[in-house]
């Protein structure tokens, strides 16, 4: 199979210049303004051709209960997510669709999934999103979230201690999981990459760290987690470990090229240099951070470092949608608070970069993605450049960085295949997904967490916040 699309704009490092792509066997054959056409000719002029981007970390069954949780910071707000998430597998690959069309219609071509997983049905979760992304076509890299202590574990002990009940499976039996899942699902020719993907230090033995690292390293797998989200999480790993986490992770061997590691907001600068020197990266959810009031990550002091740094959406009832073009606006221009200096402000050009090339070294595929090169994958964006958000023609780039693109996304094709044609996704009926996703909600109710008021108090304690009880 083979095409070449004609007339699509494209960045070079002078600015723009008008070429066309072919594409033969899904990978990209020849980039040249003066390229004879073969296969199926595709006019692109008036489109930005961009590689396409990662959302290098949500959690997509999350979508069931966006817009619904009230602000509150992550330790209760997961609470309030963990009572009411109960959910079936149909569920599971609505929301992998849903995840995946928001996804792809806002420039992603590939989806890091930190999946969380139904007690008891933990294969048959991991099938369902293996399923519906299989079905769209987008590019999948799948981290079953796991962890091998209970929720209140996550938070401070403080000067009162606090009981902590069993978790509901082994750390042997989760390890025995996740080699069950990379050896059903894991298959990077058919767009399905499994992770090894520990929650965080916040709810993770040591033990469990190090059979992740053991798997990643028997099976060649990249490496997840999150990762001092917020001052909660600092505050734990120094009761934990006496030191940073950051530092403790280095020292048991989980940080590495491979490892991608989501919000990074309260490190030290210590810690920044340690993860320079691993090579790990740092996965940048702005919206979510700024939604559970978990600060501001020093994403300028990342790059000045030389930390590779990628976009996230984060889970859909933390942002609360998957629109990557927002997550990416909003993680570059936040920064220009942080820093007096402009000129290590983010630039559009420099954003681009970071949602796609950063984030496929996030995930061990700069020889795949990240960039239109010649012999990497046919993973790529057209932009119409008529579309009234994108008007009236000043930069193209700095138009759909620094505003506010909407139907903005014309084509998209993912292993040389196009899952998008004209602004629509065309591999799933989008319309039957809508009246799925609306006929099994249940609409506005008034609902209360009897997890966030247990824990409530000792939050508001070991917090120092006024008026606990």
């Amino acid at each position: 199979m083979s095409f070449t699309i004609q007339n699509a704009l494209i960045l070079v490092e002078s600015g723009y210049e008008t070429v066309a792509v072919q594409v033969v066997d899904n990978c990209i054959s020849a980039i040249d303004p003066n390229l004879e056409p073969s296969g199926t000719v595709i006019d692109a002029k008036d489109k930005l051709l961009l590689p396409g981007f990662v959302n290098a970390h949500t959690h997509s069954s999350e979508m069931w209960q966006r817009g619904i949780i009230p602000p509150l910071p992550l330790e209760l707000w997961i609470a309030e997510l963990y009572d009411f998430t109960p959910l079936d597998t149909e569920q599971i690959y609505l929301s992998a669709l849903g995840t995946a069309v928001e996804t792809l219609l806002s420039g992603g071509t590939s989806v890091v999934d930190h999946l969380v997983l139904i007690p008891g049905q933990e294969l048959e979760t991991i099938a369902a999103a293996v399923r519906a992304y299989q079905e769209i076509g987008i590019r999948a890299f799948i981290g079953p979230l796991i962890q091998d202590e209970s929720l209140t574990a996550g938070m401070p002990a403080g000067d009162t201690g606090i009981e902590h009940a069993a978790y509901i499976r082994s750390t042997q039996a989760t390890l025995d999981l996740m080699k069950s899942a990379i050896e059903q699902f894991h298959d990077p020719e058919k767009g399905v990459n499994i992770l090894l993907a520990p929650t965080g230090i916040q709810l993770c033995s040591d033990a469990l760290f190090q059979g992740c690292i053991e798997l990643s390293d028997r099976y060649n797998l990249c490496r997840h987690a999150h990762l001092l989200e917020t001052p909660a999480q600092k505050q734990l790993a120094k009761e934990k470990y006496g030191y940073s986490a950051v530092e403790h992770l280095k020292q048991i061997g989980y940080l590495s090229p491979r490892t991608s590691l989501a919000h990074c907001v309260w490190l030290e600068e210590s810690d920044i240099k340690i993860m320079a020197e691993t090579g790990s990266t740092v996965v940048h959810n702005p919206l979510s951070n700024l939604r559970l009031g978990s600060g501001i990550a020093p994403i300028l002091k990342y790059r000045q470092a030389g930390v590779n740094v990628s976009f996230g959406c984060d889970g859909a009832a933390s942002n609360d949608g998957q629109d990557l073009l927002e997550a990416i606006k909003i993680g570059s221009i936040l920064h220009n608070i942080t820093d007096l200096d402009y000129r290590h402000w983010i630039t559009p050009r420099q954003s681009v970069e970071m949602a796609s090339l950063g984030g496929a070294k996030g995930l061990n595929a700069t020889d795949e993605m990240g960039s239109l090169s010649v012999g990497k994958k046919a993973d790529f964006v057209l932009y119409d450049l008529t579309s009234l958000s994108l008007l009236p023609r000043t930069d193209p780039i700095g138009l759909l960085v620094l505003g506010r693109p909407t139907n903005a996304v014309d084509s998209v094709w993912v292993n040389g295949k196009q899952i998008v044609a004209e602004g629509k996704v065309t591999t799933i009926d989008v319309d039957n997904l809508r009246r799925e996703l609306f006929d099994r909600s249940e609409g506005p109710s008034k609902r209360q967490s009897p997890m966030v008021s247990e824990i409530e108090s000792h939050y508001r304690q070991v917090m120092k916040l006024p008026g606990y009880s």
